[in-house]
């Protein structure tokens, strides 16, 4: 199978590194890859995308290796696509096509097939020209890969459009769910913790790391779809909410962004968030700028100014893979920068990670004196589970009889739960 890598856009990675990270979406569904290359485009046809030479060789590699399908690492119009599987009597599919391909396989739950579904009958609307399955299929994946289907593009379009409205009528129900569920938990004392960046970068190996859980981590492109939030405890903090999410990359299609927006929306309700990235990975600077444009996108950095209206912490990931050079120099800018470095993998750091999530989240924290009758129970043991009692004294008997005074620090999150218990 044939794996070329398309310059017509600049990416902030270089053509290699590009054609990796393509490679590295194929292999994520399985796909053997017989043959990639890099294949400049002077001049994009609007015909082919490539020059007639160009697809010829692209014929002749096909034959030489019996690849079944091209994945062109780029964004191929409706008629491009066509004239290419004509021309070489193989199917084509772009960067969108295998990016909601391996969402289509990933997402697990009754939200994320929704979500992938509707980015992928947006995307395939244009496209009715090629056949497709998806309505009739049940197993993972949208039919980029799959046999011949139906071919009535009226018929099609017509489905198509009544599919989307339902769709996104589920949708909005799911938004006003977790719209909700974000609200519940803004009452609640809780802080929330949210693990963000690249794809592959490390975020679920961490996220299991710190909450002991069983999360899908492997070394693969989009191993996690869909997001997967648990508590934990840190110095200090009785318990936290941490939110894994789906992993950034670069050209994320315009329709994965808007179907899974209410997947996203969950980083903007977080108190701090883990910019997890992968320090071993050469083009970790390119990619903290993807990450940093979808936070961008989302409203939590403002364009413009470069502010963040949520604490970022950046979480520097796999210093296990670094020589011992690179990593005293990584360490040395860490300290600039107030980075953290660690191994989610040996779990080398992870204790320091812990302590400055603990100390960011408490950072407001004041000592503060209740003093409250016996009697009153819940707001004692609210006290116990939620801040850190400082001092409690006999204060004589009141009105409601014994009192009780209670030295305890809280941030001012937790203060204003706690007058609302009152």
């Amino acid at each position: 199978m044939l794996c070329p890598d398309i310059r017509v856009l600049r990416y902030d990675l270089d053509p290699a590194e590009r054609l990796a990270e393509a490679e590295g979406l194929a292999l994520a569904i399985g796909v053997v890859i017989a043959h990639s290359a890099v294949l400049p485009v002077r001049q994009m046809q609007p015909n082919t995308l490539f020059g007639s030479g160009q697809v010829e060789n692209i014929g002749v590699w096909c034959e030489q290796h019996e690849a079944e399908l091209v994945i062109v690492d780029g964004a191929l119009t409706p008629i491009q696509q066509r004239n290419l599987e004509d021309k070489l009597k193989r199917k084509v599919i772009d960067r969108t096509g295998l990016i909601l391909e391996i969402f289509g396989e990933r997402a697990a739950t009754a939200e994320g097939r929704l979500q992938v579904e509707l980015a992928h009958l947006d995307y395939q609307q244009s496209r009715l020209v090629r056949s497709w399955t998806h309505l009739e299929r049940q197993r993972g994946g949208f039919g980029f890969l799959g046999g011949p289907g139906e071919t009535q593009i009226e018929a099609d379009r017509r489905m198509i459009r009544a599919r989307m409205g339902r769709l996104r009528r589920e949708l909005d129900q799911v938004k006003k769910t977790r719209t909700l569920h974000r609200d519940r938990r803004g009452r609640a004392p809780w802080p929330v913790v949210a693990l963000v960046g690249y794809t592959n970068a490390g975020k679920s190996t961490l996220f299991n790391r710190l909450t002991g859980a069983t999360v899908m981590a492997e070394d693969l492109l989009f191993a996690t779809l869909d997001p997967t939030m648990r508590a934990i405890r840190l110095p200090g903090v009785d318990k936290v909410i941490l939110s894994d999410t789906v992993g950034f990359i670069s050209d994320l299609p315009t329709q994965l962004v808007a179907a899974f927006r209410a997947t996203l929306e969950e980083v903007t309700a977080a108190d701090v968030i883990c910019h997890v990235r992968d320090m071993a990975n050469p083009s970790h600077t390119a990619q903290k700028k993807q990450v940093l444009g979808v936070l961008a996108d989302l409203g939590v950095i403002d364009g413009e100014t470069g502010t963040s209206s949520i604490p970022i912490l950046e979480v520097w990931n796999k210093c296990d893979l670094l020589s011992a050079e690179n990593l005293a120099e990584l360490r040395e800018a860490g300290e600039g920068q107030g980075a953290v470095i660690l191994s989610a993998v040996t779990g080398e750091g992870v204790d320091l990670l812990e302590a400055e999530l603990a100390r960011q989240l408490t950072g407001g924290a004041r000592e503060v004196s209740f003093i409250l009758p016996l009697s009153d129970g819940r707001r004692i043991a609210w006290l116990h589970a939620h801040g850190e009692v400082l001092a409690e004294t006999d204060a004589g008997t009141g009105d409601d009889g014994p009192m009780r005074r209670m030295t305890v620090r809280l941030n001012p999150k937790e203060l204003g739960q706690f007058a609302s218990l009152s």
